[in-house]
């Protein structure tokens, strides 16, 4: 009897501990779903971003959970022996805590400066016991050397699955890109945690190695409790972007010198809705393109100035900006927000019916989220839908070379620009 009761006794024991592990892990799998990408203590979400001049600093972020209350950044000029990295230069990060929705992370941030020009550097990122592996990344020269850069239209959805495809093909043809444009709605919603780390997952150590030049969409914005359209708490602490823009859209209006090519982002959000956040843009674009001293300009910017899917006019871009790339021959303005494609420049509706538009407008999308063409856009040369592409555009000289690769590395689209003094450039069409 007694053995039988200590039978009992442990089979019951047994019992109530299967219960704890089964509630145990029941918790564990809830909290995973529900964050999917928690911090740790090793950083995560290793970004480098551009600055108005990337040949003399580069900016870098990363996350970790919020009981690494500092960071540090170690650069040097790339070596080949590891014994040496212990001569590497240490940035103390700027740290700040977030707790978004729940989950609270420390955002950390440096600004690499004093660099050298077109020189390979090693970098890695961390604290105490918990670092980052070590990453190279080249500035840019301070020269009107040719360089490349890869264009991505909107990420949005399938950035863990059919995303990062996209994104791995296009490195794989441009390794040696000098930044990635991404023009906006690079997720589905912005305040949504998950789907950052879906982003980061999808671009891996391309993130890291790569500067991102970011601009955002209607989809990093949502309305607040109060009704008011405002960019997710996320996008500041996870990028560090010039701050050279207009006052009130810190990070996501802003330009970047490279190599003879002024880079510009808008915030077409604000655009979109007028008054105060339009009006300053206006202003503050007429600045920076009347003394511009590079031979090229491109702008980056979510919604389409003209459309590629019926249904859709952006009139206040179209009215406000169309003229001042008019004015002052920006040569590329590449945007998304549509999911297809389009890319046009002699159609583009000019006030003399008889001149050519001076810039080429491109609109493109690189995640899954596609939308059928009903009728093809009267204003582009080229189209296409049911497409993942990615762009990889070259400028050399008074030359730029641009061509869109499927997600299956087909060419799609290939054309030239040249500039021509005191005429619009001249298109050369590959197709």
């Amino acid at each position: 009897m007694m053995i039988h009761g200590i039978s009992k006794i442990r089979t019951t024991g047994l019992g109530v501990v299967l219960i704890a592990a089964l509630c145990y892990s029941t918790r564990v799998q809830s909290q995973a779903l529900a964050n999917p990408y928690p911090p740790s203590g090793y950083p995560d979400r290793i970004v480098l971003n551009v600055t108005e001049d990337p040949s003399r600093s580069l900016a870098v972020n990363w996350r970790t959970h919020d009981s690494i209350s500092t960071g540090t950044a170690e650069i040097m000029i790339a070596t080949s022996n590891p014994a040496e990295a212990v001569n590497a230069v240490k940035t103390k990060a700027v740290t700040e805590t977030v707790t978004h929705l729940g989950i609270v992370a420390n955002y950390h941030s440096v600004v690499f400066k004093d660099l050298l020009p077109g020189t390979q550097y090693m970098y890695r990122v961390g604290s105490g016991g918990f670092w980052s592996e070590w990453f190279h990344v080249k500035t840019t020269e301070s020269r009107n050397e040719p360089f490349s850069f890869i264009f991505m239209g909107d990420v949005q959805q399938g950035m863990r699955t059919f995303w990062p495809r996209v994104i791995r093909e296009a490195y794989k043809k441009m390794p040696d890109a000098k930044l990635i444009m991404y023009a906006g709605d690079i997720v589905n919603k912005g305040r949504n945690d998950h789907e950052w780390g879906e982003l980061f997952y999808g671009g891996s150590f391309i993130h890291s190695t790569i500067p991102g030049m970011m601009s955002p969409g209607n989809h990093e914005h949502a309305d607040n409790e109060q009704g008011v359209n405002e960019l997710t708490a996320l996008w500041r602490p996870q990028f560090t972007l010039p701050e050279n823009g207009p006052e009130g859209l810190e990070e996501t209006c802003y330009y970047a010198d490279i190599q003879g090519v002024r880079f510009i982002s808008l915030n077409s959000q604000a655009i979109w809705f007028g008054g105060e956040g339009m009006q300053k843009q206006i202003d503050w674009l007429e600045k920076i393109l009347s003394d511009n001293p590079n031979k090229w300009t491109c702008v980056i910017f979510h919604h389409t100035v003209y459309p590629v899917m019926a249904g859709r006019d952006n009139i206040n871009l179209r009215s406000n900006f169309q003229p001042i790339f008019n004015k002052y021959r920006v040569d590329l303005v590449l945007q998304g927000h549509d999911h297809a494609y389009g890319r046009g420049m002699h159609k583009i509706p000019m006030p003399d019916s008889k001149g050519t538009s001076p810039a080429m407008y491109a609109v493109s999308m690189s995640g899954s989220k596609m939308y059928s063409l009903k009728e093809e856009p009267k204003w582009a040369d080229k189209s296409g839908a049911q497409l993942q592409l990615y762009q990889l555009i070259t400028i050399h000289g008074d030359k730029l070379s641009y061509r869109s690769y499927t997600a299956t590395g087909d060419l799609f689209d290939a054309f030239d620009l040249k500039k021509r003094k005191n005429k619009p450039n001249k298109l050369i069409d590959l197709n």
